[in-house]
């Protein structure tokens, strides 16, 4: 039984490999289905013509997703207009949002200069997170609240234990190749919510990893899902099944929930990928047939990149002089394919279409 009192530092916090039993029946029947519809999931990606033409999109959707995780809430509009604008941001919840979508784009840059991920990867992308130099937690006193204020737990306090389960949780998912990877993603999650290593950011910085996890470990190249969405939409059980690890030593539930999340968002990823790629082709039909001389292949990947778009974009990418792309962005326009907004000085213009497929609940 584990030694835990939410009033307490969990110093006590058991290492991984887990004692109990991880790979019950029920717990492999859903790791099969897990693995197959991120499989179908990959497989798409790989068979885009540019797999990383979404990832932007994708992980401004994770990134909005997260930080609503920890009450810090945004629209898409404001999300996608400060990322092409050329505007100071002033929204906070934006700034943090934009943060976190740089924070996931480091952590994979850096995974691929090296394929591992260490406590110093983890620190780099909370000071990413956060826009400080936050290091290891190294003063006693943090704890855990509801929202009634009472206290529900009380991670393991003094920097040096903390580094102690830091490196034990890094060389689980280095070394340790025993147990199915997906299952052993579910398990580092919770050690490393568990751990808390930060002031701020461990949730953040929590799901992150595990999108670099996937890559890390062969299971989507190309990392473009938003599992963060499943948690805002059973947000309640997520703390449940975390709280069901820590109190009860209930891994199964647990580790059932996180492959749920990976099933059901690898299945509606795989959706909202067809119907992008479906949008986008009868959109380039119809460019195709009404504005012939404005078509390129190079355009409507343009207009498919992020909702909104300018003509700098358009610019950078070859596809005219200032003079010509403006006039194809009016041709666009008249012909309802993009919507003019003005932000601050600047003209953007939004493809609604795309828009909308985002905002899909």
């Amino acid at each position: 039984m584990n030694k835990f009192n939410r009033e307490k530092p969990y110093n006590e916090l058991p290492l991984l490999p887990p004692k109990a039993d991880i790979e019950t029946k029920k717990i492999l029947n859903k790791t099969i289905g897990a693995g197959r519809a991120l499989a179908q999931l990959n497989g798409t990606l790989l068979n885009l013509p540019n797999p990383t033409l979404f990832l932007d999109t994708i992980y401004l959707q994770e990134a909005k997703s997260s930080s609503a995780v920890e009450n810090i809430i945004t629209t898409n509009d404001e999300i996608y207009q400060s990322v092409v604008a050329d505007r100071k941001v002033e929204n906070a919840a934006t700034k943090e949002v934009l943060s976190y979508k740089e924070a996931l784009w480091f952590g994979l840059k850096q995974l691929n200069k090296r394929p591992f991920i260490t406590t110093n990867l983890c620190v780099s992308i909370v000071q990413c997170i956060k826009q400080n130099r936050a290091s290891i937690r190294n003063t006693p006193g943090t704890t855990l609240s509801n929202t009634k204020g009472e206290v529900i737990y009380t991670p393991p306090s003094g920097e040096s234990i903390i580094r102690g389960k830091l490196a034990n949780w890094e060389k689980f998912i280095n070394e340790d190749e025993r147990i199915d990877p997906l299952i052993k993603m579910a398990l580092m999650h919770y050690q490393f919510e568990a751990i808390h290593p930060f002031v701020d950011g461990n949730g953040r910085t929590g799901r992150i990893l595990l999108l670099l996890y996937l890559k890390l470990s062969g299971l989507l190249d190309t990392p473009a899902i938003y599992l963060s969405d499943y948690i805002i939409k059973n947000k309640t059980n997520y703390y449940k099944c975390l709280r069901g690890v820590t109190e009860n030593n209930d891994w199964e539930n647990y580790i059932l929930y996180m492959l749920d999340m990976i099933e059901a968002t690898s299945i509606n990823g795989l959706e909202r990928l067809n119907k992008i790629t479906t949008a986008m082709k009868k959109t380039a039909d119809a460019i195709k047939k009404k504005l012939p001389k404005i078509y390129s292949k190079d355009l409507i990947e343009i207009l498919f990149r992020l909702p909104y778009t300018k003509r700098q974009h358009l610019i950078d990418e070859n596809i005219g002089n200032v003079k010509t792309v403006g006039n194809y962005l009016i041709a666009l326009e008249e012909n309802n394919f993009l919507k003019s907004v003005k932000v601050g000085k600047e003209k953007l213009y939004l493809n609604e279409k795309l828009l909308n497929i985002l905002e899909e609940k």
